[in-house]
């Protein structure tokens, strides 16, 4: 079978059994590309996550054509992106179409209460995986206790604070320092 179809297929099952989003698709990912297939390394699927988080668009669907391109190429993100959506459309558009009595069913919101639990344990799972992965120099460590530090300030005094901007405060550090070490190299040093 050609990579595309593969490609199709990884995500039109991943879309269809993952709930709670792209984050929680993350685990999901990195088991069968990583892992399982061993399509992709270790250090590129830290940098799909990176890169699927900082671009504007859902992650689910950044991470699909991220991953579709670097393994078939436009074809390959083009499969990927479209059976990652399917599902979610699909879903969704059911609902729609009788959303008033989905709600009152006492079945389906017990349903949803189990599914955040299990949500929480994916993004847990796949934050975790991350966090042993990340080179440990004092860098990675300042700006990780940086960003949890202000997590929960953000938190405990009830500040509204996107995390958008966590996002761009530490890209913008991580560039600062990559352009700083190419300097210094640039100097012989």
């Amino acid at each position: 079978m050609r990579k595309e179809w593969t490609l199709f297929f990884t995500f039109l099952k991943i879309g269809a059994f993952t709930f709670g989003g792209g984050y929680a698709m993350i685990a999901l990912l990195e088991n069968e590309f990583v892992e399982r297939k061993k399509w992709i390394k270790k250090d590129d699927f830290l940098n799909m996550v990176a890169i699927a988080e900082s671009t504007p668009g859902p992650v689910a669907i950044n991470s699909a054509t991220y991953i579709g391109y670097k393994i078939a190429g436009l074809f390959g993100a083009a499969a990927a992106t479209v059976a990652v959506c399917i599902p979610s459309f699909t879903v969704i558009f059911c609902i729609s179409l009788f959303f008033d009595q989905f709600l009152s069913l006492t079945w389906v919101s017990r349903a949803f209460r189990g599914i955040q639990v299990c949500v929480i344990y994916l993004i847990s799972s796949a934050g975790l995986k991350m966090l042993k992965t990340i080179e440990r120099n004092a860098f990675n460590t300042v700006i990780l206790l940086s960003v949890i530090a202000a997590m929960l300030a953000c938190t405990v005094f009830a500040v509204s604070f996107s995390s958008v901007y966590y996002i761009l405060i530490c890209g913008t550090a991580g560039l600062a320092i990559f352009f700083l070490k190419k300097l210094r190299k640039g100097n012989g040093n």
